[in-house]
């Protein structure tokens, strides 16, 4: 894991991949408690026989904003800012689902800094993320994810 003192100390790694995360197994109960959460039932998800039968990957799979609701506890694994009050998600500049995520299949964050802007009373760092997918070559999603850092 990245350790720094303050944001500032991350544009020394813009466009460098700063780590990767540990994998993350997402399984049908996972994704059984996520279309509760939601109400997202969508047969694609939650009907384990019939998606056997009727899906492209012979079994169900992760809602996409299951998957990317998984990259703040994947981030907290490669990077951490000593120096600050609190942070918080901003919003993404980008979002694309390219591949599903088969229940059984674990995943991990890549992250690299895009940059880092000064904000009223703090930081705002632009990232560009993706999450592969275990010996799947396409990633599951790309995402440029934004982060408020206030110090």
């Amino acid at each position: 894991m990245l350790e720094v003192d303050n944001p500032l100390d991350l544009l020394q790694y813009a466009g460098r991949t700063l780590g990767i995360s540990d994998w993350v197994l997402v399984d049908q109960p996972m994704i059984d408690a996520f279309a509760q959460t939601t109400g997202d039932h969508q047969w694609i998800h939650v009907d384990v026989a019939r998606a056997e039968r009727e899906a492209p990957v012979g079994k169900t799979i992760a809602h996409g904003y299951l998957v990317l609701s998984l990259l703040p506890r994947m981030n907290q694994q490669i990077y951490k800012i000593r120096n600050r009050k609190r942070s918080l998600n901003y919003g993404l500049n980008k979002l694309r689902f390219m591949s599903p995520v088969p229940s059984g299949a674990r995943i991990r964050l890549h992250q690299k800094i895009k940059g880092v802007e000064s904000v009223k009373g703090g930081y705002q760092i632009a990232f560009d993320a993706h999450i592969e997918i275990e010996g799947v070559e396409r990633p599951a999603l790309v995402a440029e994810p934004l982060t408020l850092v206030f110090v």
